[in-house]
């Protein structure tokens, strides 16, 4: 024997171990108790008692882990219950403990020997899973037909019985539930599953399950026959009746009917169900088959959606960035234009770069070269957008005169001129609320002035509302300016202070707005 402390051999009549001084009597009550329990798993296993089996060798294998034969014959039992896995998981730790003269080797490459069937068993138990969250998923009709096909497979898998009785009893088809179950009770007589589940059942029908197996009297009628035998010949002279048959033709062909009338009988009532019956059984063998196959490929379909939704959802983001990187590159690549033109004195190549600019994309740095150049440039850069707008504008080209505009009035956003044009620029595209939103933005900017005036009367012809603005004074067509009082000459470009240029607004007004006489009245 070997100290279970230092491993060192030590004699069986020892207490103490002379190498660690460990006590051996603690080991020696250990080996006892795991030897037990090993008896004790092996009797229940006799009687197919396969749970108390399992409970009573996991003991042992508690007091002592290197008893090989319980471990083997757990690894067996496991095997029995449909678990090849932990069958297998049992065996290889048996093995290494004791690699020479171990029958669990024998039991391996018996298992490793059958491919087909361990790749078999494999599939029943991914198909359980499967089966398992289709249950998760409410989809117990999917689940019952791989169930189904599950233990036509692997017929000993107890775990896919109480999970099929479970869904029975759920659907509350008892007497199906009540079924598998017994099948179940047939590899394991004490399962605690099976039992709670049966019980469930009685309770519910009522009815008390039997496990007992059916027994017919066979034995008797065996007994019977030599007491008959016996009476038989207890006579020694059997004495026959005569007998007197009259046959004829007619009596014959009466006979020959009889026979075939009840041979097409026997047919009918014998012979052609159980065809039917078969073809029948045939026909639902191949819908379970194909319903398991089409349950498959809708697991399979809903995985493959899902990965392609992922893969989309990547894509569009991937796209998106790329799409940012560009403009950002974009602006950076307009900056260093704008910096060159600027740094050569080329004013209108370094306005056109430095307006397709997006400063909100910029670094720190960069925003800071770029704030630098717009301050210098940023009356060279008004003007030259109002011009190239109300040259668009002419030219009754409206969206570019919008987007001219609208740049040019980022920079300045008080110059009448602009405004106006850019609202009448919104109007004849065919933008009435952005024309509105800009005549609102007049009035707010020059209130009780006549631009304010024309911009009301602009926005009561465009439909809007103004009844908020009912203080403002008449637009005339003196052309003067109510705060100097002063007027121009009749020139066409108009004179005053520049705040109310009656010419100027007839021609940014386009189609619609009358033009007004320039200067005031002698």
């Amino acid at each position: 024997m070997n100290c279970m402390n230092c491993k060192a051999v030590v004699d069986n009549g020892m207490e103490i171990c002379p190498n660690c001084g460990f006590n051996l009597g603690v080991q020696r009550k250990c080996f006892s108790l795991s030897n037990m329990y090993y008896n004790l798993g092996l009797d229940k296993a006799q009687i197919r008692d396969l749970s108390g089996a399992i409970d009573m060798l996991r003991r042992s294998l508690k007091f002592n882990k290197y008893n090989i034969q319980a471990r083997n014959l757990l690894g067996l039992i496991y095997f029995e219950t449909g678990e090849a896995v932990a069958a297998l998981s049992e065996w290889i730790i048996s093995k290494n403990i004791m690699p020479e003269n171990n029958i669990a080797t024998e039991y391996i490459a018996k298992v490793q020997a059958e491919p087909a069937r361990l790749d078999m068993i494999n599939q029943t138990i991914k198909k359980y899973n499967s089966a398992l969250r289709c249950c998760r998923e409410n989809n117990e009709d999917v689940a019952v037909i791989q169930l189904k096909k599950i233990l036509s497979q692997n017929p000993k898998l107890i775990k896919g019985y109480h999970l099929l009785a479970l869904i029975y009893i759920q659907k509350e088809e008892y007497e199906k539930a009540r079924k598998i179950l017994k099948k179940a009770a047939r590899i394991d007589k004490t399962n605690s599953t099976t039992l709670r589940f049966l019980k469930e059942v009685d309770l519910q029908t009522g009815t008390q399950t039997s496990l007992e197996p059916r027994r017919f009297g066979r034995k008797e009628k065996e007994e019977k026959i030599p007491d008959e035998a016996e009476r038989m010949a207890a006579y020694d002279t059997v004495i026959q009746p005569p007998t007197f048959r009259e046959s004829s033709v007619a009596a014959t062909m009466l006979n020959i009917g009889l026979g075939l009338i009840l041979g097409a009988l026997v047919v009918w009532f014998l012979i052609g169900p159980a065809s039917s019956q078969r073809i029948n059984r045939q026909a639902d063998e191949k819908i379970v088959e194909y319903s398991g196959r089409m349950a498959s490929q809708e697991v399979e379909i809903r995985e493959l959606e899902s990965q392609i939704e992922a893969l989309n959802e990547t894509t569009a983001s991937a796209q998106q960035q790329i799409q940012d990187a560009a403009t950002t590159a974009q602006s950076y690549e307009n900056l260093v234009k704008a910096v060159g033109a600027y740094e050569k004195g080329n004013t209108a190549n370094a306005i056109n770069a430095l307006s397709e600019v997006n400063s909100e994309l910029l670094s720190v740095d960069a925003k800071a070269v770029y704030d630098r150049i717009y301050s210098n440039l940023q009356d060279a850069m008004f003007r030259e957008l109002s011009e190239a707008g109300q040259e668009a504008f002419d030219n009754a080209n409206y969206t570019e005169a919008i987007d001219k505009l609208t740049k040019a009035r980022e920079i300045n956003d008080n110059d009448y001129t602009v405004l106006n044009v850019l609202a009448h620029s919104y109007r004849l595209s065919g933008d009435t609320d952005k024309a509105i939103e800009v005549f609102r933005e007049i009035i707010e900017k020059f209130p009780g002035t006549k631009k304010a005036t024309r911009a009301v009367q602009s926005i009561e012809d465009l439909g809007g509302n103004v009844d908020e603005y009912t203080d403002l004074p008449e637009d005339d067509t003196t052309g003067g300016d109510e705060d100097t009082g002063e007027g121009d000459t009749g020139e066409d470009t108009g004179a005053g202070n520049g705040e109310d240029d009656p010419t100027q607004d007839d021609t940014t007004t386009g189609e619609g707005d009358e033009p007004l006489e320039g200067g005031d009245e002698e």
